[in-house]
């Protein structure tokens, strides 16, 4: 079953939680690099969110777009990470598994705001996506994105260009008047754009907002569009302590907030920063008291 039916036969959807801050729980602060520097840490996670019941692993392959990596000097070739993010994820994951394909953002603005066009953030997401499609994955995520243009560039890049079902989750500041992301985007907004682009699925993850507030920007996604909706909060609100910033919730509120997310109308659930396979154990335990 691709991942387009499984989505219509499966009343909710349980993803994985944190790779980031797994990794650097580890010491590895380079992320994406990490799919050729230290892959066996990199499986060691995603074998560990295949244990917790999941239905889909996301490729550790965030922000691993050639902007990316070149305005940043991550010093990796696109290709060679991307692929090895989606072979690793792959190798964990279990037969009934799927692997979703990471995109977001350049990490550069687009004009008037910034330098760049619009043409220039799609060819950067076309080229990651062919590289995932490519390396098999079974749908795309885009996920963390701040500004609503920018996330209509990556995906139209991969409506346009490939088969695959995409979800599309924004980074909310605010739970606030409808929701607000750190360019102003509402959630209301987010949710009509992204529909008449194409999109598969609609969420939010990341942000500001802790999963109770995200549950309020889910219901204005809800009423918004007839698209499923996901949601991948924090574990909590960050704060910063010692110049570093960390995730309190423990995971037994978290999957209460997860629950409040479901209420709202989300159908796909799964964590985003600081949360770990105990958070992601939590929440299908909820999953199946449901």
């Amino acid at each position: 079953m691709d991942f387009s039916a499984f989505l219509e036969s499966q009343k909710i959807v349980l993803l994985d939680g944190a790779m980031g801050t797994q990794l650097d729980r580890r010491g590895l602060m380079s992320r994406g690099e990490n799919n050729l520097a230290a892959p066996e840490a990199v499986l060691e996670i995603h074998r560990e969110y295949a244990q917790c019941g999941i239905h889909a692993l996301t490729t550790n392959t965030l922000t691993m777009n050639r902007i990316y990596i070149e305005t940043h000097k991550v010093g990796v070739s696109v290709r060679d990470v991307n692929r090895a993010g989606a072979e690793l994820a792959r190798q964990a994951a279990g037969s009934d598994q799927y692997v979703l394909g990471d995109i977001s953002s350049t990490g550069q603005l687009l004009e008037p705001y910034g330098t760049y066009k619009e043409s220039e953030f799609y060819d950067a997401f076309n080229e990651q996506a062919e590289i995932l499609a490519e390396s098999g994955v079974d749908a795309f995520i885009i996920e963390t994105m701040f500004d609503l243009r920018e996330a209509t560039c990556a995906l139209r890049a991969c409506k346009d260009n490939f088969s695959l079902p995409v979800i599309v989750s924004i980074a909310f500041t605010t739970e606030e008047k409808g929701g607000r992301t750190m360019m102003g985007n509402s959630a209301q907004d987010c949710a009509g754009t992204l529909t008449d682009a194409g999109a598969d699925v609609i969420g939010a993850n990341c942000g500001d907002i802790d999963p109770a507030q995200m549950a309020t920007v889910v219901s204005v996604l809800r009423s918004a569009t007839t698209l499923p909706i996901s949601a991948q909060p924090n574990a909590g609100r960050p704060k910063l302590f010692d110049n570093q910033t960390v995730f309190e919730m423990a995971p037994a509120p978290f999957a209460e907030g997860i629950a409040e997310c479901l209420q709202a109308g989300a159908r796909i659930v799964g964590g985003c920063c600081g949360t770990t396979p105990e958070h992601i154990r939590a929440v299908a335990g909820v999953l199946e008291q449901k």
